[in-house]
């Protein structure tokens, strides 16, 4: 493009009214393009040059956004032959200076610690795969893809006691439950059940933190998700909760099926592709983007039209860090793009101060950011 080709492609981009269209056509583009065009390449070249494209700064739009996604996808398509020629033809990338940014910290982990109703605590990374333990007529067992797995082994009317599975900050598991629900449990998080689940005729756990529920259909015990001061019920059905003591509201999101949240004397329904945003017991519900709320399930931070701190909690949480911000920092910074939770945290951090708008600073476990 010309200098002046690239203003007016650049005007078009940020003008929101032409989202929806540019949105379609450039994930048309793209999927021919990865699909064909860059077939012969490895994944991790791929990634390399899509990184190198989604680093270069682009200009803020009417609200302040960071690295904004159409303007991402816009440079991805139109420079990714020109990188393949680059980056192809070169064995080493130019060097890049050393910024406090750049710290490296790698990515989270899948791991987990299980307490049983004995009080016995089984740390899951270190345990081996099989048979951990048998309470109430359920097996316990880590299976061979490295998750926690409860079997009904017989229902003998025992009421089993309480078991807990806690994530630290850096770690993210899966359980298996014995009504065949599953759960995924994100950072610093943690779910109380029972271990053959049901209790007084209803299949119970306690969240706090983040977990997305898969839940089997069993319309004669109701699921329900106790979290802060709200409560979920359901039959069957697929849902995020989001129940963070530091984050403002706890924040409830269906998939799939039709769930009521109940809080403060409230009952609200809400349906696949709503949020009930619970707030001191105030629910409101609200059409949201479901992929930015299960990309940690996905391996992902997908943080498109994300409030910046929020998008910094999830980073915090993910690599165990502390956020300290200067005062030049407004509240109005709204995030964007996506990038694979699996990358270290440089590589993050180096993606958001490429907008130009934040830059960072990281000291040991805490992570400065200024204007």
């Amino acid at each position: 493009m010309t200098p002046e080709e690239l203003e007016e492609f650049l005007q078009v981009v940020m003008d929101t009214a032409q989202e929806a269209v540019l949105d379609q056509r450039m994930d048309d583009h793209w999927n021919e393009l990865a699909g064909d065009a860059l077939a012969f390449l490895p994944k991790d070249r791929a990634d390399e040059i899509f990184n190198h494209i989604v680093e270069q700064p682009v200009p803020a739009a009417r609200r302040i956004r960071l690295w904004p996604r159409l303007a991402v996808a816009a440079a991805a398509v139109g420079a990714i032959m020109l990188g393949i020629s680059l980056y192809t033809t070169r064995q080493v990338a130019d060097p890049v200076a050393q910024t406090e940014s750049q710290v490296h910290i790698p990515a989270g982990t899948t791991g987990a610690t299980l307490t049983l109703s004995n009080g016995k605590k089984i740390k899951l990374s270190d345990a081996a795969n099989g048979e951990l333990a048998e309470e109430a007529g359920v097996v316990i067992r880590k299976s061979p893809g490295g998750h926690l797995v409860y079997e009904m082994r017989e229902d003998n009317g025992v009421s089993g006691g309480q078991n807990m599975l806690l994530t630290a900050r850096g770690e993210t598991y899966q359980i298996h439950l014995p009504d065949g629900s599953d759960v995924w449990l994100n950072s610093a998080s943690s779910l109380v059940f029972s271990s053959n689940l049901v209790s007084n005729g209803k299949r119970t756990v306690r969240l706090e933190g983040e977990a997305y529920f898969e839940v089997a259909k069993d319309k004669k015990h109701p699921f329900v998700v106790q979290s802060l001061d709200q409560e979920i019920e359901v039959v069957g059905t697929h849902f995020n909760v989001n129940a963070y003591p530091d984050e403002p509201v706890v924040a409830t999101t269906l998939l799939e099926g039709a769930i009521d949240v109940s809080a403060g004397g409230a009952k609200k329904r809400i349906r696949p592709g709503e949020q009930a945003l619970n707030k001191a017991g105030r629910i409101m519900v609200q059409q949201t983007d479901t992929d930015n709320i299960i990309d940690w399930k996905n391996g992902d931070f997908a943080l498109n039209n994300i409030e910046f701190k929020t998008a910094m909690r999830k980073i915090a949480r993910w690599y165990d860090m502390e956020i300290i911000y200067d005062d030049a920092v407004p509240d109005n910074l709204e995030s964007g793009g996506w990038i694979s939770r699996q990358k270290p945290l440089d590589a993050v951090l180096k993606s958001i101060e490429s907008s130009g708008l934040v830059k960072f600073r990281v000291e040991g476990r805490k992570i400065y950011v200024t204007r």
